[in-house]
């Protein structure tokens, strides 16, 4: 989840997103069919249902989501650009070079790390304000990255539903399949977590095991309140 750029569609797509970013959309579609698969072990009569429709509901559920995932991911993008577009027009807007910085300065302060030492601070509102000064502002339009990066969130949260569905395309018993099903959740949910903390410096079990714990709680809730 965290390697460079691969030869294939799945990682010149998925690799367009953050590292923190492709694990996060992973917990989210991993969070949604454990509350699913918990909940259909959980509602009386569940046991008799055909395991095909649970899978279709299951697929349909992480689809939906995955698709709304996505045209948020590119609202995101399109308002970042934006962002920028109206940054620099304000810059060209101000009649001082003083009233530029202090623009500069509201904007990207809150972006950069509070251990910066204040010259260096200074020197990237210098930067960014010349480069502002001199430059046009950026068209705000829907690019190929941005369908890009909307289908790698789409193809991350869809594709946590494919492991967890084979038990009951393997398996005849509908409970054994259910149980199956979610314990494979469960391991992924753990495998999420080690690879989040190779992501962050952090310690491998102390972080999956917390990962874990955190996504059933929310997995609980989520039952509890009816989702």
């Amino acid at each position: 989840m965290d390697g460079g750029q691969g030869g294939g569609w799945y990682y010149r797509t998925v690799h367009r997103l953050e590292p923190g970013e492709r694990l996060g959309e992973l917990l989210f579609g991993l969070i949604m069919v454990l509350t699913f698969t918990l909940r259909a072990s959980l509602r009386p009569g569940a046991m008799q249902e055909d395991s095909r429709d649970l899978l279709l509901a299951a697929l349909g559920c992480n689809a939906a989501w995955g698709i709304i995932d996505a045209i948020l991911q590119v609202a995101v993008k399109l308002s970042e650009r934006g962002r920028i577009n109206r940054l620099i027009r304000r810059v060209h807007a101000a009649t001082e070079r003083e009233e530029g910085l202090a623009i500069v300065s509201r904007e990207i302060d809150r972006r950069l790390p509070r251990f910066l030492d204040a010259k260096i601070r200074a020197a990237v509102h210098d930067d960014v304000f010349e480069r502002a000064r001199h430059e046009m502002p950026p068209r705000t339009h829907l690019e190929l990255d941005d369908v890009l990066a909307g289908l790698a969130i789409f193809w991350l949260i869809f594709l946590t539903t494919l492991p967890t569905a084979l038990p009951f395309l393997l398996l005849h018993d509908q409970y054994l399949a259910l149980r199956v099903s979610n314990v494979v959740l469960i391991l992924m949910l753990f495998y999420v977590g080690w690879r989040w903390a190779s992501y962050t410096g952090a310690s491998h079990l102390r972080t999956s095991l917390v990962v874990a714990a955190i996504c059933l709680i929310l997995v609980a809730v989520s039952i509890a309140l009816g989702g």
